[in-house]
């Protein structure tokens, strides 16, 4: 008995320390064993097997059913036979009866080391995939392990994830080492454990950074409205409050612009505009469009999103932005396909009248259209040279480079912090 109290000592200790029920651990190794001992009586006999949970005890029970004449060996035993062991048994009676092998003990030894060495591997994956599965969507701590190909292999702390080469962000490098926040995208279960995706450039990462970093829109008070992210380069990022006593803008820039600083610094200096939402769609486009001013804003009175915007000529290019990237990033904001022209380009012309469509968008208010996570904007509009006015609007990149845009000063305080820079006149 002493191999029998040894099993039960080691299934309490596995069930403590791995949050296992013990029950369900007897309950794999007895069904281990009924399959270990079909190879002695054959796979289609009828096999029990009990373990005594006190002293580990096994016992053996095997199943057959009494007949006048036995057809088949594995299931059936003669009415004779059946009566040596119960004279109460009748035709077609199942008998049950004990047939523990001599060298049972070893057998089960060695089925159920094997069982609880394959639950301590099931617990583990439950164990890693239950704690993931809440960090869907959220922003962890990894630290940087490997490279496999074009991907990175980051450690989660007891798991590792995969960072695919789509995710990461343009120029990053990506050191053994190096701790990173990232985005856990997908947590999926595997036969060989938990399967996690990450992301660094994901938009939400953002949203996520914003949620830990201020206390405002962690708690409600201030609410991240949507997101516009080219990561590793610039980002737009719209906030609004129902509370009149909160400046969301200033609560995410934080005290000389700390909070907003510790953001752009995970990022790798990913330059950070917050913009304040505003229901009105056209305040809310002027505003996406920043640091640039606008004259005029038209939307499409038919049901469509889409703007036409009027901006002062020599801010132009501010408002397009460097390979049109303000004005994309706009778009994306905003969830409205946004066409600017200069105030020369537009005077005499009918640029702000909309035509009446064929068809008009069904279940759609036309009084106010209002989409500030959409995704109607189209890439390729603002990638199109065409959209540019001229060439020589790029061809200075000191606005761009110039981190005077971005300096504390900008960030200081609520109402300073809401105000649009002064602008660089284009080159």
């Amino acid at each position: 008995m002493d191999n029998g109290r040894e099993l039960i000592a080691a299934i309490a200790q596995v069930a403590q320390e791995k949050g296992i029920d013990k029950e369900i651990i007897f309950e794999a190794i007895e069904a281990s064993l009924v399959s270990a001992c079909k190879r002695q009586y054959g796979q289609q006999a009828t096999l029990r097997v009990t373990i005594d949970r006190e002293d580990g005890r096994y016992i053996v029970y095997l199943q057959k059913t009494a007949v006048a004449e036995v057809e088949d060996e594995e299931t059936q035993m003669t009415l004779e036979e059946a009566r040596k062991l119960n004279k109460k048994y009748e035709i077609d009676d199942i008998v049950e009866y004990i047939v523990t092998p001599k060298d049972f003990g070893r057998i089960a030894a060695q089925t159920a080391k094997q069982v609880v060495l394959q639950k301590i591997r099931e617990a583990e994956r439950d164990r890693l995939y239950n704690e993931f599965i809440t960090k869907e969507h959220d922003v962890v701590t990894a630290i940087v392990q490997r490279r496999d190909r074009r991907n990175v292999i980051v450690s989660l702390g007891g798991l590792d994830a995969m960072l695919p080469a789509g995710e990461q962000m343009p120029r990053e490098r990506y050191e053994f080492g190096d701790r990173i926040k990232v985005y856990v995208m997908e947590v999926t279960q595997s036969s060989k454990g938990p399967l996690v995706q990450v992301s660094r450039n994901h938009p939400d990462l953002l949203r996520r950074l914003f949620e830990q970093e201020v206390p405002e829109i962690f708690d409600g008070v201030v609410e991240v409205k949507s997101v516009a992210r080219e990561s590793g380069s610039r980002s737009k990022v719209a906030v609004h409050t129902v509370h009149p006593h909160v400046d969301p803008i200033g609560s995410c820039v934080g005290q000389g612009g700390q909070r907003i600083n510790i953001i752009s610094g995970e990022l790798r200096g990913e330059k950070l505009d917050i913009i304040m939402y505003n229901p009105d769609p056209a305040k809310f486009i002027a505003a996406a469009l920043s640091p640039s001013k606008v004259v005029t804003v038209a939307v499409n009175p038919y049901g469509l999103p889409e703007a036409r915007v009027i901006v002062p000529d020599h801010q132009l290019s501010l408002a397009i932005g460097k390979e049109g990237q303000n004005a994309r990033l706009a778009a994306r904001l905003t969830g409205w396909k946004i066409d600017i022209r200069n105030e020369s380009q537009s005077r005499g012309t009918d640029f702000l009248v909309f035509e009446e469509p064929e068809f008009l968008p069904e279940d759609v208010n036309t009084e106010t259209v209002t989409q500030p996570e959409g995704e109607y904007y189209d890439d390729e509009y603002y990638d199109d040279e065409e959209y540019y006015d001229d060439d020589e609007y790029y061809d200075d990149d000191e606005y761009y480079d110039d981190d005077e845009y971005y300096d504390d000063e900008y960030y200081e305080e609520t109402e300073a912090a809401a105000k649009t820079p002064e602008e660089k006149p284009a080159q």
